[in-house]
Formats: structure tokens, sequence, C-alpha cells
């Protein structure tokens, strides 16, 4: 699938960064199956490319209004299911492509739009931003939404959100751990622009064997998880960035990198 494929995205590249915007503002981006399926095929397609960074962000008055009612109301309990597990899918490859990926939210991420922004390796919000996951005061709880969000604010936090399904803002989301950073409306693409820059630098194969093994002890007991990360760094000291990067260090140059 090309980018002129696409009916609910826009791709767009400059320089290394692949810029993945979600175009469905009067549904207020409202993933659909087939919207999910273009993301899908979005992010794999950015994955497999030389592409050092990937953004996420969205057209329209919110970022996501989560999962498409419409959608969803129209389906069997099997065929609910597959929405569910081609969304899962989608999460899980945000957070298994090589590089690195930062969400970028204006307006409201609610339910599964607040899943995108957790799965996502970094997030900048505009200050008018807000979060939610909205199931705990309506009829269908944010079950796979609570997942990421869970990893990102902790146990207590988590249950105000789901159990309340009330709105937090920027401010609150950047303390509890959701996003980076909340900063004014006007400088967001100036803040998403200068993470981007900061967590690019260095060797690309280094960074992405370091995402990977990064969300592989994530969830591990502390033993496993440095039983883990002890292996992957010892192989990882002998990949040529790593040469690389520890001869520069001890030259007094800077790295010429590899990759």
């Amino acid at each position: 699938m090309t980018a002129a494929d696409y009916q609910h995205l826009l791709v767009a590249r400059a320089d290394g960064t692949l810029r993945i915007t979600m175009n469905r503002p009067e549904r207020r981006n409202a993933l659909s199956a087939e919207h999910l399926a273009e993301l899908l095929a979005a992010f794999r397609a950015a994955g497999d490319s030389d592409a050092t960074g990937i953004v996420l962000a969205a057209n329209g008055p919110v970022f996501s209004a989560g999962h498409d009612f419409a959608d969803v109301a129209a389906r069997y309990l099997l065929e609910v299911r597959e929405l569910l597990t081609l969304c899962t899918e989608l999460m899980s490859t945000i957070e298994s492509v090589p590089q690195v990926v930062i969400a970028r939210v204006h307006g409201l991420a609610t339910a599964a739009g607040c899943q995108l922004v957790a799965s996502c390796d970094l997030a900048v919000a505009a200050e008018s931003a807000g979060f939610a996951l909205p199931g705990g005061k309506g009829g269908w709880f944010c079950h796979t939404p609570a997942v990421p969000v869970a990893r990102a604010v902790g146990r207590k936090r988590l249950m105000e959100l789901a159990l309340t399904g009330d709105p937090i803002d920027a401010h609150t989301a950047e303390q509890w751990g959701l996003i980076n950073r909340a900063v004014p409306d006007a400088e967001l693409d100036a803040a998403v622009d200068e993470l981007m820059s900061r967590a690019t630098r260095g060797s690309r194969a280094s960074k992405a064997l370091g995402k990977r093994t990064l969300y592989a002890q994530l969830d591990r007991p502390e033993a496993d998880g440095y039983a883990l990360a002890l292996e992957v760094m010892a192989a990882a000291s002998q990949l040529p960035g790593a040469r690389e990067g520890m001869a520069a260090f001890l030259e007094k140059r800077d790295p010429v990198w590899p990759d």
C-alpha cells in the first residue's frame, strides 16, 4: 500500500522522519477497522524503511476518539474480537518497529486514542489536550486501552482514569507519566521535532536493539530483566555501532556511525 492508497491517513517524509497523520476529522479520527488496517500497514511500511523516526499525528479537532462505535455496534462477538485483535496488533507493531515513535497530541485522546498515545515510545501534547478512558462512565469498559495506559501511569492512577472515565489535562498526563511533556499549543511541532532530534542520535542499529530490549524486560521480574538485558548488552558490544562509539570516545573524536 502506497501513501496514495490511504483513505484515512496522510503519510509524508521529511529527512529521516516519517509523519503518519490520521485524517478522518469528520469522525474525530475514530478507529474503524479500515482506519486501523491502514495504520497497521503504514507502521509496517515505516518499520521496513530507512527512516530514523516516526511521528503519529492527527488532523481535525481531536487526536482520536477511540473505537468507531458505528463499526463496533454492527458486529457480532467474533467480529468484535477480530476488530480488537487488529487494534492490539497495531499497538504491538508501534512498539516493535525499530524507529523511535513519538505521538503528537492535540485535542482529546480518548479510549483507544489514549491507548495509541500510551503505545508510542514518546509523547508530546499541546497544553489544551486531554486524555480519558471514558468507558468507566459508559456501557463498554476500556479493557484493552487500559493495558498500555497501566504500564505508563501505574495502578492507582489507572484506576482513577478507568473507573471514573473522567479526562485529565495535559499537565496531569505529564505528571502521571502518560506523556513526556505538555507544551503551549503554538510550540507543539517544535517540541516534537526537538525531542525527535535528541531521541534519534547515535547508531540506528544500536537504538533499534535497545528499544526492543527495553520493551522485552519492562514487565519481567527484576532478576529476569537483568538476565535478558545482560545477554543482549554483551552481544551488542560487538556491533559495528558500539565499536565505533567506543573507539570515538577513546580517540576523542566525533563518531562516524556505520548505519
